[in-house]
This record gives structure tokens, C-alpha cells and sequence, in this order.
């Protein structure tokens, strides 16, 4: 077989098996050269919503294609992104009343960043620190980098990253030490911001605080005259049980932004969403002041419709009744491990479940993790664990007999570590 020249995501060549092929996607499953139907977990990446191939996404893309390429989002405008920007800003939390388009979740935080920046330079009273939660991850360019947890993700980039101000993770009990160490940096007068993925930290495994301490924090922020970005790259579009994760907080972000779910992970589209304290403090007559970002595929008018297509998606069909649905299927099936003890930190947000794997080492790099997937994978599941953490978050159109056999799957994969509990 020749080898492919294709490069791969998070991938060590080195060690991982070949690549399956998919041929087609459905509903809540892929499916390979060989016919097996794979159950996706995890949203291919948690950005498949409703399911693959939606039909009113799908006839939105196809008709988008007979009218539109890409245009140039400088100097010109198309109704596929005038139209999305009125419908976004009319069911995010109010008082988000502009909109920037980027590509992906990377590049819409790299957006918030700068505005954040941007605005305090603008108002003649500059700001340069940006603080983060302890475990957070933002994505994988320079400034998400940064921003991030460090650690084997971004060892190597070191010498080109930026510092940042770390809080401490909220852990139960114990959230005043969190939001005392907040405090204490928005003292000091140089806070620009507070980035934070609202409810659950994603990639940093899946790690989820109470909304009080959400809201809290954006008191304290306010408070010191700081701005809060709610990275709801992963946790918008439903996934924590609420359209956005910052409505169970009643909190309006400074700065709001999303992404995958957006199209409903059809194509790849990104938003920043501000407050018109924000635009304006770069509104002037003074050139100088202009937001300085772009990239050449702004607003791709094929990615709008599909987006616009999902928002039709949310009005027309009973999507929150889903949610809410398949929150209490999760609920059900995974009371079995809450006192199992091969397992520990059993924990839900919404549709979002995880569980840790009692194994002698844990962390990202454990052993577990590729052990996991091989067996999840011989079985046509697609779960990818952080190590020896195992979530789900699969497609809204889920069956209760699609996570039984999950759920089976997971009580069968922990007998093999069962032995170093």
C-alpha cells in the first residue's frame, strides 16, 4: 500500500494504526470502506449538532453554491452574513451587538484578544494582561496557545508565546480561592480581560464548575473595569443543556465566541460577537483605530448559508426538547458508575458526560488513552479519551439503543485496568 503524504491532526504516525477511510456520513454515524456504521461520540470534534448531513443545512449549501463563491469581506457585503449577524445577535445573551466572522475557534479567540486589547489602547488607557483559568485551551494558534494550559501541547512553541495570568481551577468546595485570586490580579489595574470557557473546560478533560461562579467572576471583572471573553466555542449551540452556556449564568460576556456548532459542523465558520462599547471605541475618523483583522475567507457566503440553515434548524424543530431528551438518557446510564469503583469523578453539564479512569497514571499522555481507543474503535465507537478521561458528547439525534451500546462499551473497556484500581 502506498503511503499517504496527509499529515494528521494530534496524530504520532509512529504508533497509531492506519487511518479508516469513511466514505459517507448520516445521522449520528460514519461510515467506512468496509459498510461498518461508527457511532460518533463525539460530534466528530464536537461540532456535528443535529446530526451529519442535515437536510435543510444540506439544501442550503447546495443552492448557496449556485449564486456564491468567496468575496472579498473588505469594502463588500452579501446577505448570507447580514442576514446571520441580525440572527445572531438576536438569540445571544442581549447587548452583543456587533459581529466579526473568522474561519475556526482558534481564530475567533485570536479576534476577542485583540479587540480586548484593542479597546483599552483606543480608550487612551491600555491594559496588556490577560488572565485564564488553569486547565483552559483556546486552540492552537500563537495567541490560543498562549492562552492555554501549557505543557507537551505547546512545550516546543515556548519561546513564541506570551504570557498570561492563571487562576486556579474551582474545584468543590473551595471556588472562594478562585474568584480571590481573580480579584486580587483586577486590583492591580492592568487586567484587560478574563478569557474562560464558560461551565466546562474542554480538551483540559472536561473539567465543569457551577454557573455562580461564572456569574461571580463577571462581577468581579465589571468590578475593575475588565472585560470577560466567553470562549463558547465548544459549550454554545446546546451543549450544556442551554443555547449558551452564559444564559444559566444570566451574564451578558463583553466579548461572546463561537464556532463549530455554528453551521451545525457542516463547514468551518467563526463569530465574534461584542458589546457596541467595544466597536466604538474603534469607530473614529482616525484610520489608526481600525480593527486590524482579516483573513481571505471572512464570511464565506457558502458558510453563512449553512449556518443560516442551522439557525432555521433551531426555530423550526423541537431541538431544546432533544436536549433535554438525551440529558436525561445520559442521566440514567451513567448512575451505574457513580459508585463503581473504577471509576471517579463521574460528572454531566447538559449533553456533555465524562468519567475518569482509575489507572495508576493518568493525565493526557497515560497509557490508557490510545488503549481506550483501540478498543472503542475495534467496537465502530468513535470515543477519543483525554487520556484516561472518557466523554461523550454525541449528535442531538442520538438513539436511547445507540448509548446503550455505548455505555456497555465504557463498563466493558474499565475491566481492563480494573486490576490497578
Amino acid at each position: 500500500m502506498t503511503l499517504s503524504p496527509v499529515w494528521h491532526p494530534f496524530t504520532q504516525h509512529a504508533l497509531e494504526p492506519a487511518m479508516k477511510r469513511i466514505v459517507r456520513t448520516e445521522g449520528a454515524h460514519l461510515y467506512d470502506e468496509q459498510g461498518h456504521a461508527i457511532l460518533d461520540a463525539i460530534s466528530s470534534w464536537w461540532v456535528i449538532t443535529h446530526g451529519h448531513r442535515h437536510p435543510l443545512i444540506m439544501a442550503a449549501i447546495r443552492n448557496a453554491c449556485e449564486t456564491y463563491d468567496q468575496i472579498i469581506f473588505a469594502e463588500y457585503t452579501h446577505e448570507p452574513a447580514e442576514e446571520l449577524a441580525r440572527g445572531l445577535v438576536a438569540i445571544t445573551p442581549p447587548g452583543l451587538n456587533h459581529v466579526f466572522y473568522s474561519d475556526s475557534g482558534s481564530t475567533c479567540v485570536e479576534v476577542a484578544l485583540k479587540m480586548a486589547l484593542g479597546f483599552f489602547h483606543n480608550a487612551g488607557s491600555p491594559r496588556s494582561r490577560i488572565v485564564v483559568m488553569e486547565h483552559g485551551y483556546h486552540g492552537d494558534t500563537i495567541g490560543t496557545m498562549s492562552a492555554g494550559e501549557r505543557g507537551v501541547f505547546n512545550a516546543a512553541y515556548e519561546p513564541i508565546l506570551f504570557g498570561v495570568d492563571r487562576l486556579p481551577f474551582p474545584i468543590s468546595g473551595q471556588e472562594q480561592d478562585t474568584l480571590d485570586a481573580f480579584e486580587t490580579l483586577c486590583r492591580g489595574g492592568q487586567v484587560a480581560a478574563l478569557l474562560i470557557e464558560p461551565l466546562v473546560l474542554g480538551a483540559g478533560g472536561m473539567r465543569m464548575y457551577p454557573a455562580s461562579l461564572l456569574s461571580e467572576l463577571k462581577a468581579i471583572a465589571t468590578r475593575y473595569g475588565g472585560l470577560m471573553i466567553a470562549d463558547e466555542v465548544m459549550t454554545g449551540w446546546g451543549r450544556t443543556g442551554t443555547l449558551f452556556a452564559c444564559e444559566q449564568a444570566d451574564i451578558t460576556p463583553d466579548i461572546l465566541c463561537i464556532s463549530k456548532g455554528l453551521t451545525g459542523g457542516a463547514l468551518p465558520l467563526a463569530a465574534t460577537l461584542c458589546s457596541a462599547e467595544i466597536f466604538d471605541a474603534h469607530l473614529s475618523t482616525d484610520r489608526s483605530r481600525t480593527f486590524f483583522h482579516s483573513s481571505s475567507y471572512t464570511a464565506n457566503p457558502i458558510a453563512c448559508a449553512a449556518a443560516l440553515a442551522n439557525l432555521e434548524v433551531w426555530k423550526r424543530e423541537p431541538v431544546a426538547i432533544r436536549i433535554r431528551s438525551l440529558e436525561a438518557m445520559h442521566r440514567t446510564r451513567l448512575e451505574r458508575f457513580r459508585v463503581d469503583p473504577r471509576f471517579s469523578n463521574v460528572r454531566q453539564t447538559g449533553t456533555i458526560i465524562a468519567l475518569d479512569v482509575n489507572v495508576p497514571a493518568s493525565g493526557y499522555l497515560s497509557d490508557a488513552g490510545p488503549k481506550l481507543r483501540s478498543f472503542f474503535r475495534a467496537r465502530n465507537l468513535l470515543i477519543r479519551p483525554l487520556g484516561n478521561v472518557i466523554y461523550l458528547m454525541t449528535p442531538y439525534c442520538v438513539t436511547a439503543d445507540d448509548l446503550d451500546r455505548t455505555y456497555n462499551a465504557i463498563d466493558e473497556a474499565a475491566d481492563m485496568f480494573a486490576g490497578g484500581r
